[in-house]
């Protein structure tokens, strides 16, 4: 699920197609002109073989003898990798993204506040205070460390829950999370999160599960509120 840290050359034609598959001006099904899309791009055949493998691993392409290259049904992609989250961010078709994430936090996160309350341990303490003093201190200095810390924040939660399964949850998450918060922390300095996370905090170190679930629940709808303005979406109004 990380992203690809191809640089260069390699890493651009990568990241353009990747784009055109996503934001659907490569739609699925569409056999791939190689040569035509390495003159365009202008790189060698090499390049762009290559560079389908890289998609290819990510499951947006395929090959088929007589066919060629094609892209794969949305259906076959790795909706959880890195840059397929952040590549339909980028191309304008993220709102469904958006969308699916904020609908399994409201499955997923409130339920672990309550068995983070009931099970955290020292430990899990001071990680959800020091990814909270990490998010204030972003926050306090206009720094892109703010996503950062709001994941090392979510990331803590799960652990806490002492649930190993739940704690694997972040594979799941934070992808989307980290490109949501991409998002609003760098267009949104006007509302604070962070009294909302320090609810939760102080509903699990007293070991009160039904107000960490509930201050869960509020933190989620504050994020959406906040997403959907920045946005201007309404079709994402209905993800709380």
């Amino acid at each position: 699920m990380a992203s690809y840290t191809g640089r260069g050359v390699h890493g651009q034609v990568v990241r353009v197609l990747g784009l055109r598959i996503v934001g659907g001006d490569l739609p699925e099904g569409a056999t791939l002109d190689m040569r035509g899309l390495g003159e365009e791009l202008d790189v060698s055949l090499t390049v762009m073989r290559e560079s389908m493998k890289v998609l290819a691993g990510k499951g947006l392409v395929d090959a088929r003898q007589k066919r060629g290259t094609f892209v794969r049904e949305r259906s076959n992609w790795n909706l959880l990798d890195a840059d397929i989250i952040r590549w339909q961010v980028e191309s304008g078709a993220g709102q469904r993204l958006m969308r699916d994430l904020a609908e399994v936090r409201a499955i997923v996160e409130p339920a672990a506040a309550h068995r983070a309350a009931l099970n955290r341990t020292e430990g899990d303490l001071r990680a959800l205070e020091t990814a909270l003093d990490a998010m204030t201190h972003a926050r306090a200095h206009f720094s892109a460390d703010a996503a950062e810390a709001d994941a090392a924040f979510h990331r803590a939660l799960l652990c806490a829950t002492g649930n190993e399964m739940l704690a694997r949850m972040d594979l799941l998450l934070e992808p989307g999370l980290r490109e949501r918060d991409r998002v609003v922390h760098s267009h949104d300095q006007a509302n604070d999160p962070v009294p909302s996370h320090r609810a939760v905090l102080d509903a699990i170190r007293d070991q009160d599960p039904a107000r960490a679930e509930l201050a869960m629940l509020d933190l989620l709808a504050k994020a959406t509120h906040d997403l959907d303005r920045i946005t201007g979406s309404a079709s994402t109004a209905h993800q709380s």
